[in-house]
């Protein structure tokens, strides 16, 4: 093989919002795969919020990317080269091959899937990593029972959509929040919730008020800061937050200081934040009912798809900024 690798590497740690040039391309010769190992390439590439964690030199759940190094991601991959008996040129998996177009495996953590079965690209999303999470929130942390109230914050992304249709599917009343009438019209429309709330609106606590008349039991945080203020006035008495993520703060400056706190103790609020990739005994059950309940057509699912991997940061950025609607991919082969 003559073609050459091209990765994108980690240049600057970010000061508040990323910039494009807080990453550079670079570009090197293909790497060869040794005994038992086998040579991907790149085809989609994931791009999500907890990526921008992993850029800071701080302490976290998971090593920082460090100056120079590829960054971090979730990939769908084609097997070019095998010296695995366990995989053949030509195999699809899902991988964690990061921002480049060539990586050698060993094949340990590789996970074959099945281009057939449900569309390539929503292995990345709703039979994903991302499905997964949202699986795991509500039936691990929450705990979650029929007939509930359920709000979910970042209701059109890739975690938020899944786990407001999870939890229609367990019988429970679901609202959403989102950015905008259009994400808005499409978690009710398409997603099938029950309500969605327009976190931009300048009434927004008084349109949640109104569309949880019957308090909320379980709130799937994605997002802190005002918006995570607004839904604990409306926990009812032992709700659940899990917390997948925080993405208003990721770029903050300053930290959000929570002002209604005080409910964690009058409601007496379960919260606890969650890292999908610690419940590793949920996984099988969970890939293989999302992966049947999107072939079946009872999960929905929207994507962006930026083309090229040099144009990963662009999208990396528009995500954090919510200028995507559904999961965000980079198509890099």
């Amino acid at each position: 093989m003559t073609d050459k690798n091209v990765k994108l590497v980690l240049a600057n740690r970010p000061k508040g919002w990323v910039q494009e040039s807080d990453f550079k391309l670079v570009e090197t010769d293909c790497p060869k795969p040794g005994e038992g190992e086998v040579l991907l390439k790149t085809l989609y590439l994931s791009v999500d919020p907890y990526m921008r964690n992993r850029m800071d030199d701080t302490k976290s759940y998971s090593a920082k990317v460090e100056i120079g190094q590829v960054m971090v991601g979730g990939t769908l991959s084609e097997v070019v080269e095998s010296n695995n008996p366990r995989f053949q040129p030509g195999d699809t998996v899902a991988s964690n091959a990061g921002w480049q177009k060539y990586v050698v495996s060993d094949g340990k953590e590789l996970r074959r899937v099945d281009p057939e079965l449900i569309p390539l690209t929503a292995y990345l999303g709703t039979a994903g990593m991302p499905g997964v999470t949202a699986w795991v929130g509500l039936f691990e942390i929450a705990q979650l029972k029929e007939g509930e109230n359920v709000v979910v914050s970042a209701a059109s992304g890739a975690v938020g959509s899944v786990a407001g249709q999870l939890a229609k599917l367990k019988g429970c009343r679901v609202v959403g929040i989102a950015g905008g009438k259009d994400k808005c019209d499409y978690v009710v429309q398409e997603l099938g919730f029950d309500e969605c709330i327009d976190y931009k609106a300048p009434d927004f606590y008084a349109n949640l008020k109104k569309a949880t008349p019957n308090g909320v039991d379980v709130y799937f945080e994605n997002v802190g800061g005002p918006i995570l203020d607004a839904v604990l006035r409306q926990m009812n008495p032992f709700g659940r937050i899990p917390v997948c993520g925080l993405i208003s703060e990721y770029n903050a400056t300053e930290p959000y200081g929570l002002k209604n706190y005080r409910v964690f103790l009058t409601m007496r609020l379960r919260v606890q934040g969650f890292i999908v990739s610690e419940f590793p005994q949920s996984w099988p059950e969970a890939l293989d009912q999302l992966s049947k309940w999107v072939a079946e057509g009872k999960l929905k699912y929207r994507e962006t798809i930026t083309e090229g991997l040099e144009n990963a940061p662009k999208a990396f950025i528009g995500m954090l900024k919510g200028e995507n609607f559904g999961k965000q991919l980079v198509k890099v082969s």
